[in-house]
């Protein structure tokens, strides 16, 4: 007892501020196909602004549902032709009042953000390339240290990502897909993976709090595992804690896991993965379109 104590004291320490309670669960709902866009559009209408004001832009979602935190699922590019896919699980605090501005106001966390620069990136690394990213608030995200510390909202999260995952690979069979989870969306994303199909080929951790097994070699065999964590970024200082109902285990970004490195020059405290000029966002338009970025050593 007092080990648990102890680490969801330095848990809840390094985590955040937000001692928020966990609001109830709630039944995670996996996305369509492009066939629900006009559906989603006319919620998006219905609902007023900002979200009338997505649809006006041309912006189009699988998924979207106004009520409690939200859920919302944007996709960039032809999905109905892509041949790389990529998936973004955005972490704690996501909800869909921050889908376009972040949490606290931080771009670099927002989903919508970060989707739309690595969608940016795949287009100018490769022009030609059919490719697609979603921005997946498919889930309800912990809302504070307190839910943070267990794995339940990832695990259920990873539900609703593994039905959409096997929806992606139904409807384009020949296509790469690549799930890239921010911080404790890298838990969501690993989870969601292991048993994934095969067209599921890579899992990006940016960030990552842990990823439900203690090594990389743990995964469904093929599965090809990347993590990014920068010097800089504070999750570093979170411990490898894993007790019933507490803690993720190892993190994705320490050697002992047996991850592919990916380079974090340019990448600035936990949010800045993505930004860009960063070397991760360039390494992972690499992975995604199947050119591979070169493994440096941390």
């Amino acid at each position: 007892m007092r080990r648990r104590g102890a680490a969801r004291v330095a848990l809840s320490a390094l985590l955040g501020v937000n001692l928020i309670l966990p609001s109830r669960p709630e039944p995670v709902a996996a996305a369509g196909f492009v066939e629900a866009y006009p559906v989603t559009a006319a919620a998006m209408r219905a609902a007023g602004h900002p979200y009338a004001d997505w649809v006006a832009d041309g912006r189009r979602f699988l998924t979207f549902d106004a009520r409690g935190d939200g859920r919302a699922v944007e996709v960039l590019g032809d999905l109905a032709d892509a041949d790389r896919i990529a998936v973004l699980v955005p972490g704690v605090g996501s909800t869909l009042a921050d889908f376009d501005r972040g949490l606290g106001g931080v771009a670099g966390r927002a989903p919508a953000v970060q989707a739309a620069q690595l969608y940016r990136r795949l287009r100018s690394t490769d022009p030609s390339a059919r490719v697609a990213v979603l921005a997946w608030l498919g889930y309800d995200p912990p809302d504070g240290v307190v839910a943070a510390v267990s794995d339940a909202s990832a695990r259920r999260g990873a539900v609703g990502l593994a039905g959409l995952l096997r929806e992606l690979a139904t409807r384009r069979p020949t296509a790469t897909i690549t799930v890239i989870g921010h911080s404790y969306g890298a838990l969501v994303a690993a989870l969601a993976a292991a048993h994934a199909p095969a067209q599921v080929g890579d899992v990006v951790s940016l960030g990552g709090v842990g990823a439900g097994v203690q090594r990389a070699d743990e995964l469904r065999d093929g599965l090809r595992f990347w993590a990014a964590e920068a010097s800089s970024d504070w999750i570093r200082r979170v411990p490898g804690v894993r007790l019933p109902d507490l803690g993720y285990g190892r993190r994705p970004g320490d050697p002992a896991f047996g991850a592919r490195p990916l380079p974090v020059d340019g990448v600035s405290g936990h949010d800045g993965y993505l930004a860009t000029g960063s070397a991760t966002l360039g390494a992972l338009a690499e992975v995604v379109l199947g050119t591979g970025p070169v493994e440096e050593a941390r």
